[in-house]
Order: C-alpha cells, then structure tokens, then sequence
C-alpha cells in the first residue's frame, strides 16, 4: 500500500454509478420503512453526482433521516470551495426531506499523521477545505480516520493531534469533527479505544469541545472487539476510555471480515459475520436511542433499491421484530 494513502473503507470505489437523482417532489416507491419510528436519525452514504444538493432527493427516496456524503472526490487530491449559491441550494433540498442530520467523511488521500513533511502539508491544507466545505454546507459533522504512522506510532499519534489542532484553529466553525475509529490494517492509528482516547486528550480542551467519535461496527469487530459475545463489556470499555459523550455518530455495517482481522470488509446487515443479532441490540440499545446511524454497506447494482432494504430491516430490528 502506498504510504500516502490510509487504508480505507473504499466507499468511492465499491459504489455502482448513481443514477439520476430523483425529484423532490416524486412520489415514494421505495419500502425503507416507517421514518416516523425513528428515535435518532437513521440513513446511508448518498451520492452527490449531480451536485450536493442532488444527495437530499437521493435519501428521501429511501426514507432517511440522516445522510452522509462526500464533499468533494474522496479518491483525488483536486479541492473546491463551495460557492454561496451551491450552499443556498443544498440546504434547500435538504429542508425539502426528513433529514435530520447530515454529515462529510473526508478524503481518503489525507494523512495528518504522515512522517512525510510535503505530504503531510498537503493532507493538512485537505483537510482544512474539507472544513471548510462542511462549515458552508452547514453539516452537523465531519468523519475523519486517523493517519497512517508509517515510521514510529506515539509519533504519528504527535503530528496527527498536531494536524488537528493546526486545521481546527484555522477554520472556525459549527461542524463537529468525529474521528474514526479504524480497523487498524498496517500502521493505520485509531483501532483500540484507549489509542484514540490518547489522541483526542493531545487536542487543547477548548477545541475538543469540537470533537467526537464514530463507531464503525465493522471496524471494531475486525480491531478484535467481540460484538457478539461481549456486546456490553465493549461498550463499557468505550465509555471508560472515551465516556459515552463522545459518540457522535454510528457507521452500521455487516463485516466480511473475522474479529480480530484487521481487514476493513463492508457487509449487508445480517448477511456478514456481526450477524442480525448484533444490529437489533443496537438499534433497540437505549443508549444509542438518539445516536446518529448511517449505512456504509456496499449498495450492488441498485443502490437505493439496496440502502431502501437495509433501512427498512433496521427499523424492523428497531421494532422488535
């Protein structure tokens, strides 16, 4: 793997080509479930082929109340600002939905943690327009993975704290910025609870107020956390490590991978090796009631045929059935 690269949950590159979004305004066709029942926002990875503003119809089609998208091409370095006209029209279709609450995942090609001084420049000013964009939008948040060490870990744990504070200074804004906790494949940081414990305590209090975590299901269970067998001892070593504050987001997805693998491997709900056990404990966990979740599961040749089904059985877990 090229050490400018973190490895990723590849979200760009297992996606089918999004189709025509459809109108605001369409009639819905799609089963995603009763919207109605959800006690916290509940949605999927949307694509913005189109524009921006073209993810709003996409998630109303599949009866989402969250959303996540990408600001920019996650698998290329080219940024973009967004222009006021570009911000007006997002936020407009978006009223036009259920969407409660939406967030970014960041670029893939960043790497704040990098030993590489040119690289890690370039990630820093990335990351910093990725602010940027999310703060016009007017996102609830921004998902973001630990860099990848490369050389010495406490050191790349120093220069990715550093990178943060560096970017959160120079960009002011309401987007909270939650960092991903990683499947630890290769020198990638962020795998254990303590390790990304450790990071966000090197962020000055006034900017980790800005800050908090994403739970990916997928990653923690291949960075060896048995979420079948000792659900609730992992969300107590959660909660002592990183307080159940912290938890701003959810990323709910089957693996394909074993526990303790470190393979980064997306899988339908129910259909990988979590099992639909793991995700009906979640979806009716009263602690989690009112956490943003969002869908990262590979979408097929029918992406929202596909996030419609998957949304659809979350809400059946939710419901009890």
């Amino acid at each position: 793997m090229k050490p400018s690269t973190k490895p990723a949950t590849k979200l760009a590159a297992r996606r089918a080509p999004a189709g025509k979004a459809p109108l605001l305004d369409a009639p819905i066709v799609l089963d995603g479930g009763d919207a109605d029942l959800d006690r916290g926002p509940l949605g999927a990875h949307m694509s913005v082929a189109g524009g921006s503003w073209e993810a709003a119809p996409r998630a109303r089609e599949v009866s989402a109340t969250a959303m996540q998208i990408f600001t920019k091409q996650a698998n290329r370095w080219a940024e973009r600002e967004v222009e006021p006209g570009e911000a007006m029209r997002f936020r407009e279709a978006l009223s036009a939905t259920r969407v409660q609450w939406c967030c970014a995942h960041d670029s893939y090609l960043i790497n704040l943690a990098s030993p590489v001084p040119e690289l890690r420049e370039r990630s820093i000013q990335s990351f910093r327009a990725e602010l940027r964009r999310c703060h016009a939008l007017g996102l609830d948040a921004l998902v973001s993975h630990p860099g990848n060490f490369i050389d010495v870990r406490e050191d790349g744990i120093a220069r990715n704290a550093d990178g943060i504070i560096e970017a959160l200074e120079a960009e002011p804004g309401d987007t909270r910025l939650l960092m991903e906790l990683t499947a630890g494949q290769g020198t990638v940081l962020g795998s254990t609870f303590e390790e990304m414990a450790d990071l966000l305590s090197r962020i000055p209090p006034a900017l980790r107020t800005r800050m908090g975590v994403c739970l990916d299901t997928a990653h923690v269970w291949a960075a060896g956390y048995d979420l079948i067998n000792a659900y609730d001892d992992m969300w107590a070593r959660y909660d002592d490590a990183l307080g159940m504050a912290s938890l701003g987001c959810l990323h709910l997805n089957d693996s394909k991978a074993r526990l303790g693998s470190h393979l980064d491997r997306h899988d339908l709900i129910g259909e990988g090796n979590l099992g639909a056990d793991v995700f009906r404990r979640i979806m009716t966990d009263e602690r989690l009631a009112r956490i943003p979740k969002v869908l990262e599961t590979p979408k097929g040749d029918a992406p929202a045929e596909t996030d419609a089904r998957m949304l659809h059985r979350l809400r059946g877990y939710a419901a009890g059935l």
